[in-house]
């Protein structure tokens, strides 16, 4: 199957025409308008550094049903410690940066490039990507980040300096998800970390098909939450 190379407009072939890996297109720029049109059509970009652009749609699609979250009872113990506090937009890009610069398992280097970086902030000033934090006596030692689109939020990457802190984040993600009324948490592709959060993989036409329909009627963000500490930290 042909690759395709994308043009000055934000314009990407329909998802189905992807290589089996998930491969869809190549090129472009990351734009805010392509960023834009590519999340809403179940796209993303992930490419090496120094390597051109590479656009993804993978099948099937793992994502995270907010009602489906699986928390085992070691990390509801922590959860109730009230060992972490939590923050939404504190610190979108130390977030990212800290994804970035936090060496991982079965990895040699970062996707998460100085380019993606700018590019995620730019949509972050925007109010169309969040972050959401865990800090210990003043320090940011866990978070996660991702791209709103429409009623699904496109889990993007997270990092822990602290065990159970980018986990606590999560948590606090999909308690906002599930209060905002958003419909799924999209994690891409398959990893068991999240799996045994409570991830499933579904067929990319059913994502797909969720998506739009969320597209049709978005969540309904409420703005005063934007810096607010979430009440899981606050429990005990």
């Amino acid at each position: 199957m042909a690759l395709f190379r994308l043009g000055p407009d934000p314009i990407f072939p329909p998802p189905h025409l992807a290589e089996p890996e998930g491969l869809l297109a190549i090129g472009g720029d990351l734009a805010v308008d392509r960023l834009i049109a590519a999340y809403h059509a179940g796209i993303f970009p992930w490419f090496e550094p120094e390597g051109p652009i590479l656009w993804w749609s993978p099948d099937p699609r793992l994502v995270l049903f907010p009602a489906e979250i699986r928390i085992s009872r070691r990390l509801a113990r922590t959860i109730r410690s009230g060992r972490f506090e939590i923050r939404f937009d504190a610190a979108f890009d130390r977030v990212v940066r800290a994804c970035a610069e936090t060496p991982r398992d079965h990895e040699d280097g970062t996707w998460i490039t100085p380019e993606m970086q700018d590019a995620y902030g730019r949509l972050h000033r925007l109010g169309l990507a969040r972050s959401v934090e865990a800090w210990r006596d003043g320090r940011l030692v866990g978070g996660v980040y991702g791209v709103i689109a429409g009623r699904c939020f496109c889990g993007e990457s997270m990092f822990h300096a602290e065990t159970d802190a980018s986990k606590v984040a999560l948590v606090a993600l999909v308690e906002w998800l599930a209060a905002e009324g958003f419909e799924m948490l999209d994690c891409q592709v398959r990893s068991e970390h999240l799996v045994s959060l409570g991830a499933r993989e579904i067929p990319r036409d059913e994502y797909l098909m969720r998506l739009e329909r969320g597209r049709r009627a978005p969540a309904a963000m409420t703005a005063a939450r934007r810096g607010a500490t979430s009440r899981l930290a606050r429990s005990s």
